[in-house]
């Protein structure tokens, strides 16, 4: 019996131990590649049974040569980075954690959001830089009666909701892919985009990113936000144009901004640094502890699933599924019980 090769194309984690204990259950063999290029991801991942990917990108021609591969299990809640299409052409079923950090991110989105309103860095800067001047601060305003616009409303913006409402803001979203009964069930009223815009003090970006998000915050809808409106952004960078955010922003047509994601990752000098206005984290709200356990652990059991002949329980594209289509089928061949 062939052992299970799984290779992993990136890792962010200080150890794999969490995956490779789930691994171990079926003698699976672990592979992380040397360095983040699509030759040594490849070096390891032709032959690979299963591949276990974070922020490298898996294009189609990467996907062509691994020719083995039944499953490609991504650690986190987007699959931007993988070629879905190239993926199910070739057989393969592209897994996804949804709902691993959705208490992290709903909690930085809210931090974000109130270190804005209070002004918190910028006031933080001042002290440290001995200026005990809370004049330079001013104008702050009350966050009860404010309007809190969630652009998606999926697992994260729904736990956002509830944080958001303790503090006395409305919240209203606009989410053309959720029904209302799910948005009246949470106590949250559904608008058009254009609406959202208008009257929201906070927007905040929930959506995934795909060829209609790409840019959706740019010159035209900050034209329309309001000009003590502020952004928060802990979905993915390119959703927002950001040289037209630093023309925003520099207009005064927005108050000021949070990201906690941006197009280029790390970035290198950007005209986004050295702002009172915007508050930028290191791709953060993710993390936990706890949560990259539960990542590691869920990730790994997909492709444990997968290679054993059983039902991954989060496919991107389940119709590789359907009989006939996945690569190896579904049957337990290589099997430990």
């Amino acid at each position: 019996m062939r052992q299970w090769l799984v290779s992993v194309a990136d890792s962010v984690f200080p150890n794999l131990d969490p995956a490779q204990q789930v691994l171990s259950k079926i003698g699976a063999e672990i592979r992380l590649a040397e360095v983040l290029t699509p030759e040594a991801i490849l070096q390891i991942a032709r032959q690979a049974d299963a591949v276990l990917v974070t922020y490298a990108e898996i294009t189609a021609e990467m996907i062509r040569q691994m020719t083995r591969c039944r499953i490609i299990a991504r650690f986190g809640i987007g699959v931007d980075n993988v070629d879905i299409a190239a993926a199910t052409d070739a057989g393969i079923v592209v897994t996804r954690v949804p709902d691993y950090c959705v208490d992290e991110v709903s909690d930085h989105t809210m931090a974000l959001l109130l270190a804005l309103a209070r002004k918190i860095p910028f006031a933080n800067s001042l002290v440290q830089g001995e200026r005990w001047e809370m004049p330079a601060v001013v104008p702050i305003h009350r966050l009860r009666g404010t309007v809190l616009g969630l652009v998606g409303f999926g697992r994260i913006p729904q736990l956002v909701a509830p944080k958001a409402k303790a503090f006395g803001i409305k919240v209203v979203t606009y989410d053309p892919y959720v029904s209302e009964s799910v948005t009246s069930a949470n106590g949250v009223e559904q608008i058009d985009f254009a609406g959202l815009l208008k009257i929201s003090d906070y927007v905040s970006i929930h959506t995934p990113l795909v060829a209609e998000t790409h840019h959706l915050f740019n010159a035209d809808v900050f034209s329309q936000m309001k000009p003590t409106a502020y952004l928060i952004n802990t979905a993915r960078g390119p959703i927002v144009d950001e040289a037209a955010l630093v023309r925003a922003l520099d207009a005064k047509q927005l108050a000021g901004a949070a990201l906690d994601v941006l197009a280029t990752e790390p970035p290198s000098a950007s005209p986004l640094f050295g702002r009172n206005n915007l508050i930028l984290t290191p791709h953060m709200s993710f993390y936990s502890e706890e949560s990259l356990i539960e990542l590691q652990t869920r990730a790994a059991e997909e492709v444990v699933r997968v290679l054993t002949g059983q039902m991954p329980r989060d496919p991107v594209n389940p119709e590789v599924l359907k009989l006939g289509r996945m690569r190896g089928g579904m049957h337990k061949e290589n099997a430990v019980v």
